[in-house]
């Protein structure tokens, strides 16, 4: 064997694959009886009704550099709704993100010149935005001018004059509701950058919904992985590096606290003590739902958003997000709310559909948010909670047990502060290596971070390539001979 990787995650198959691409002999380690980790899609609920475990809409899924070369496109459908997300306001009204920019903007009346000019540049530039934000912040950017228009848009949104540009209240409650994806006070210059990002995404290529739910982003990643001679092993918990040896390369799609006690004494203290410093973020709590029919939304453009953001205007986000920050469960919480059913009928039963929502909460709650979500939705969809048939509640506490990488119910795997988007998990040109000989770390607690888009797996793999294989040109992904 002269791969092991630890993991079956998007970011461990990712590296499995690349590795397998080179004519590796690899083979995955996964300690849960499925593969996939947050990407898996379950009956959660009710027979017929599937649900996706923790990820289930992709912005990053056309935009990832791995994922383009890897062709998942061509390899399993997606949907893009024509919506990317609405932001629903408590008197009917909601800002609607098209994917048409222009379109937009014009629905945004007063403020749509400002969305225009802050997003556009952006939305023209949107792959160099992604190779921007999907690569480590300590390296020089590919593209300077595109970087630097970020960063004058993420001083302004990240900043106490946030609301400077805008007059009313839609447009700053949209980009606060892509911008607390990242569970981080606002504002500060890291929300405002995944807010940017993910806002340009929408627009760009739009947010798309894979067909059969996020397990086929999984299926397409093993079947490639196999049709190589890759190998999968699951219930094959690994806890110490000698039970993967003598492989040649190591990678694990852990978080730096696992890493630290797989590897124990092979790495110097100086370096375990980095690792103990990385910080762990507030938590997610996710509640599934069947529902007897689609929400309904007051806004009835909100029944065609592929995502909604709930919570109200901007300052009312702002606020419960602070509370989280502060240890406590907001009265009036932020709910991510996903409508996968609405564009594929692979999710439930003929006339029924599924609904995907969490919120924020502070790490290790072990409080139910079944009630606070529910109650969040029916506020802006009077008769929501007449349509439940069933639902299925994971607390912070619960996520964590499913997937230790979330440690206390983290989904970022990380902190995403500014800082710990540099030093992810460690301030290093190459963050994936670690001073163990052959070990590399490849989960979303390193560069870029949080999302489903296989870039820590495929950056781990590409150095673990040159340096323990000398193999310095990447293989083809193509999913068709080159």
């Amino acid at each position: 064997m002269d791969v092991a990787v630890v993991g079956a995650g998007p970011n461990g198959l990712a590296a499995a694959v690349t590795m397998a691409r080179a004519g590796l002999s690899v083979r995955v380690y996964e300690r849960n009886s499925t593969i996939g980790g947050g990407s898996r899609t379950e009956e959660l609920t009710l027979p017929g009704f599937r649900h996706d475990v923790c990820s289930a809409v992709h912005p990053m899924a056309l935009a990832s550099g791995f994922f383009r070369q890897f062709g998942l496109d061509q390899r399993i459908g997606f949907v893009v709704p024509e919506i990317s997300y609405g932001h629903p306001l408590d008197d009917g009204r909601a800002g609607i993100a098209f994917r048409d920019l222009d379109r937009t903007a014009s629905a945004l009346g007063a403020d749509g010149a400002a969305w225009r000019s802050l997003m556009e540049p952006l939305v023209r530039d949107v792959d160099q935005v992604a190779q921007f934000a999907g690569s480590p912040l300590v390296r020089l950017p590919a593209h300077p001018i595109t970087a630097a228009r970020f960063g004058l848009r993420s001083l302004e949104q990240g900043s106490p004059f946030w609301n400077v540009r805008f007059r009313g209240d839609e447009a700053p409650a949209m980009l606060t509701g892509v911008a607390a994806h990242s569970i981080r006070p606002l504002p500060s210059l890291s929300t405002a950058g995944a807010g940017l990002s993910l806002g340009a995404y929408a627009h760009g290529r739009g947010w798309p919904v894979p067909i059969g739910g996020s397990q086929s982003i999984i299926d397409a990643l093993v079947a490639d992985l196999l049709a190589h001679d890759g190998a999968i092993e699951t219930d094959a918990p690994i806890t110490d590096l000698d039970q993967v040896r003598p492989a040649r390369a190591v990678l694990l799609d852990v978080s730096p606290k696992a890493l630290s006690s797989l590897a124990g004494d092979r790495l110097p203290a100086r370096y375990r003590a980095a690792l103990a410093r990385f910080r762990y973020g507030n938590a997610a709590a996710k509640v599934d739902f069947a529902l007897s029919g689609p929400v309904p939304w007051t806004n009835e453009l909100l029944r065609q958003a592929g995502t909604v953001h709930v919570g109200g205007t901007r300052a009312a986000i702002a606020a419960s997000e602070a509370a989280v920050a502060a240890g406590r469960h907001a009265p009036d919480p932020y709910v991510l709310v996903a409508q996968p059913s609405l564009f594929d009928a692979t999710r439930a039963p003929e006339g029924s559909h599924v609904l995907w929502a969490y919120t924020h909460v502070p790490r290790y709650s072990d409080v139910d948010q079944t009630e606070a979500i529910t109650r969040q939705i029916e506020r802006f969809a009077p008769g929501f909670r007449d349509r439940v048939l069933a639902s299925s509640s994971r607390t912070a506490v619960d996520l964590e047990n499913d997937d230790p990488n979330y440690i206390g119910g983290d989904i970022a795997a990380g902190s995403a502060s500014l800082w710990q988007l540099a030093a992810r998990p460690v301030l290093s040109l190459n963050p994936w290596a670690t001073p163990a000989r052959g070990v590399y770390l490849c989960s979303s607690s390193t560069p870029p971070g949080p999302g489903v888009h296989g870039l820590g797996g495929w950056y781990a793999a590409r150095r673990a390539l040159a340096a323990e294989f000398g193999i310095t040109t990447p293989p083809s992904l193509s999913p068709t001979p080159t």
